[in-house]
């Protein structure tokens, strides 16, 4: 049995408009497909040809956010405790080497998004987050080589 995932609730209605977007375009190009089909001779129908295709990664995607859905946990954000890291918690860290101070969100690994500020927790990151207390250090071991971080703050999130 394939384990729960979690997912933020704003994380998880966009995986829902993305799949209802797809299931609305997948029925136009089945239409031009059918339209194209009509035209005669297949093999040189270059309408035709782009329509499957397109359809083909259509379908594919669709399958794909299905699965990411049917094996989601809907987590609340703004519900989580704050005495310990755990998921959608708003986390400041302070890098010990660079003495650089950073904040992310632990989220799942279908909704993170470094650009804005969120991370997996099921990142080298995160897996060592986890857990953890305001004031605790851990090292991580990354790409670049083992960096030592402090628990600055630990935060509800403001989205769910």
């Amino acid at each position: 049995m394939q384990k729960l995932t979690p997912i933020s609730k704003t994380g998880y209605n966009k995986l829902h408009e993305e799949l209802k977007r797809l299931e609305k375009e997948a029925v136009e190009v089945r239409q031009r497909v059918g339209e194209a089909r009509e035209q005669g001779d297949l093999r040189e129908n270059g309408e035709y040809i782009y329509g499957r295709q397109q359809l083909g990664f259509i379908e594919g995607r669709m399958g794909e956010l299905r699965g990411k859905i049917n094996f989601s946990k809907v987590v609340d954000c703004t519900t989580v405790s704050c005495d310990r890291v755990e998921f959608g918690a708003v986390v400041t860290l302070l890098n010990l080497d660079t003495n650089q101070k950073m904040t992310y969100q632990l989220l799942g690994p279908h909704d993170a998004d470094i650009d804005n500020d969120s991370i997996s927790i099921f990142s080298p990151v995160g897996e060592a987050l986890h857990g953890l207390a305001k004031g605790e250090k851990v090292s991580v071991k990354l790409p670049r080589g083992m960096t030592n971080f402090e628990i600055i703050d630990i935060a509800k999130s403001q989205t769910e």
